[in-house]
C-alpha cells in the first residue's frame, strides 16, 4: 500500500468503523480509526500522504473521510491532553 499514491478513501460504518484505503497500484488496506488515534506518528505519516495524493490529482475521493478522521484524533488528543493536566 502506497499512501503517497491514494486514490480513495472510504469510511464503512456499522458495528466496527474502518477506513479503506486504496492506491494507484490496486492496493486496498482496511484499517480501524482506532488505530490511527493510538498511533500519532502513523496518523501523521497517512496525512501527510494523503495530501501530496490530493496535490498530485490522484485523489479522487475520500479528503471528507479523513477530515472526519482528523476531528476526532484531534478530540481524543485534547481529551488526553486534559485528562493528563487533570482538567477534565
Amino acid at each position: 500500500m502506497r499512501t503517497d499514491h491514494l486514490v480513495s478513501v472510504r469510511c464503512l460504518d456499522g458495528v466496527g468503523q474502518r477506513l479503506v484505503l486504496r492506491d494507484t497500484f490496486g492496493a486496498r488496506v482496511e484499517i480501524d480509526p482506532r488505530v490511527l488515534v493510538a498511533n500519532p506518528p502513523l496518523w501523521r505519516r497517512l496525512d501527510e500522504d494523503a495530501r501530496l495524493s490530493a496535490l498530485r490529482s490522484t485523489l479522487s475521493c475520500g479528503e471528507t473521510a479523513l477530515h472526519r478522521v482528523s476531528e476526532r484524533i484531534d478530540r481524543e488528543t485534547a481529551l488526553t491532553v486534559f485528562k493528563v493536566s487533570g482538567l477534565e
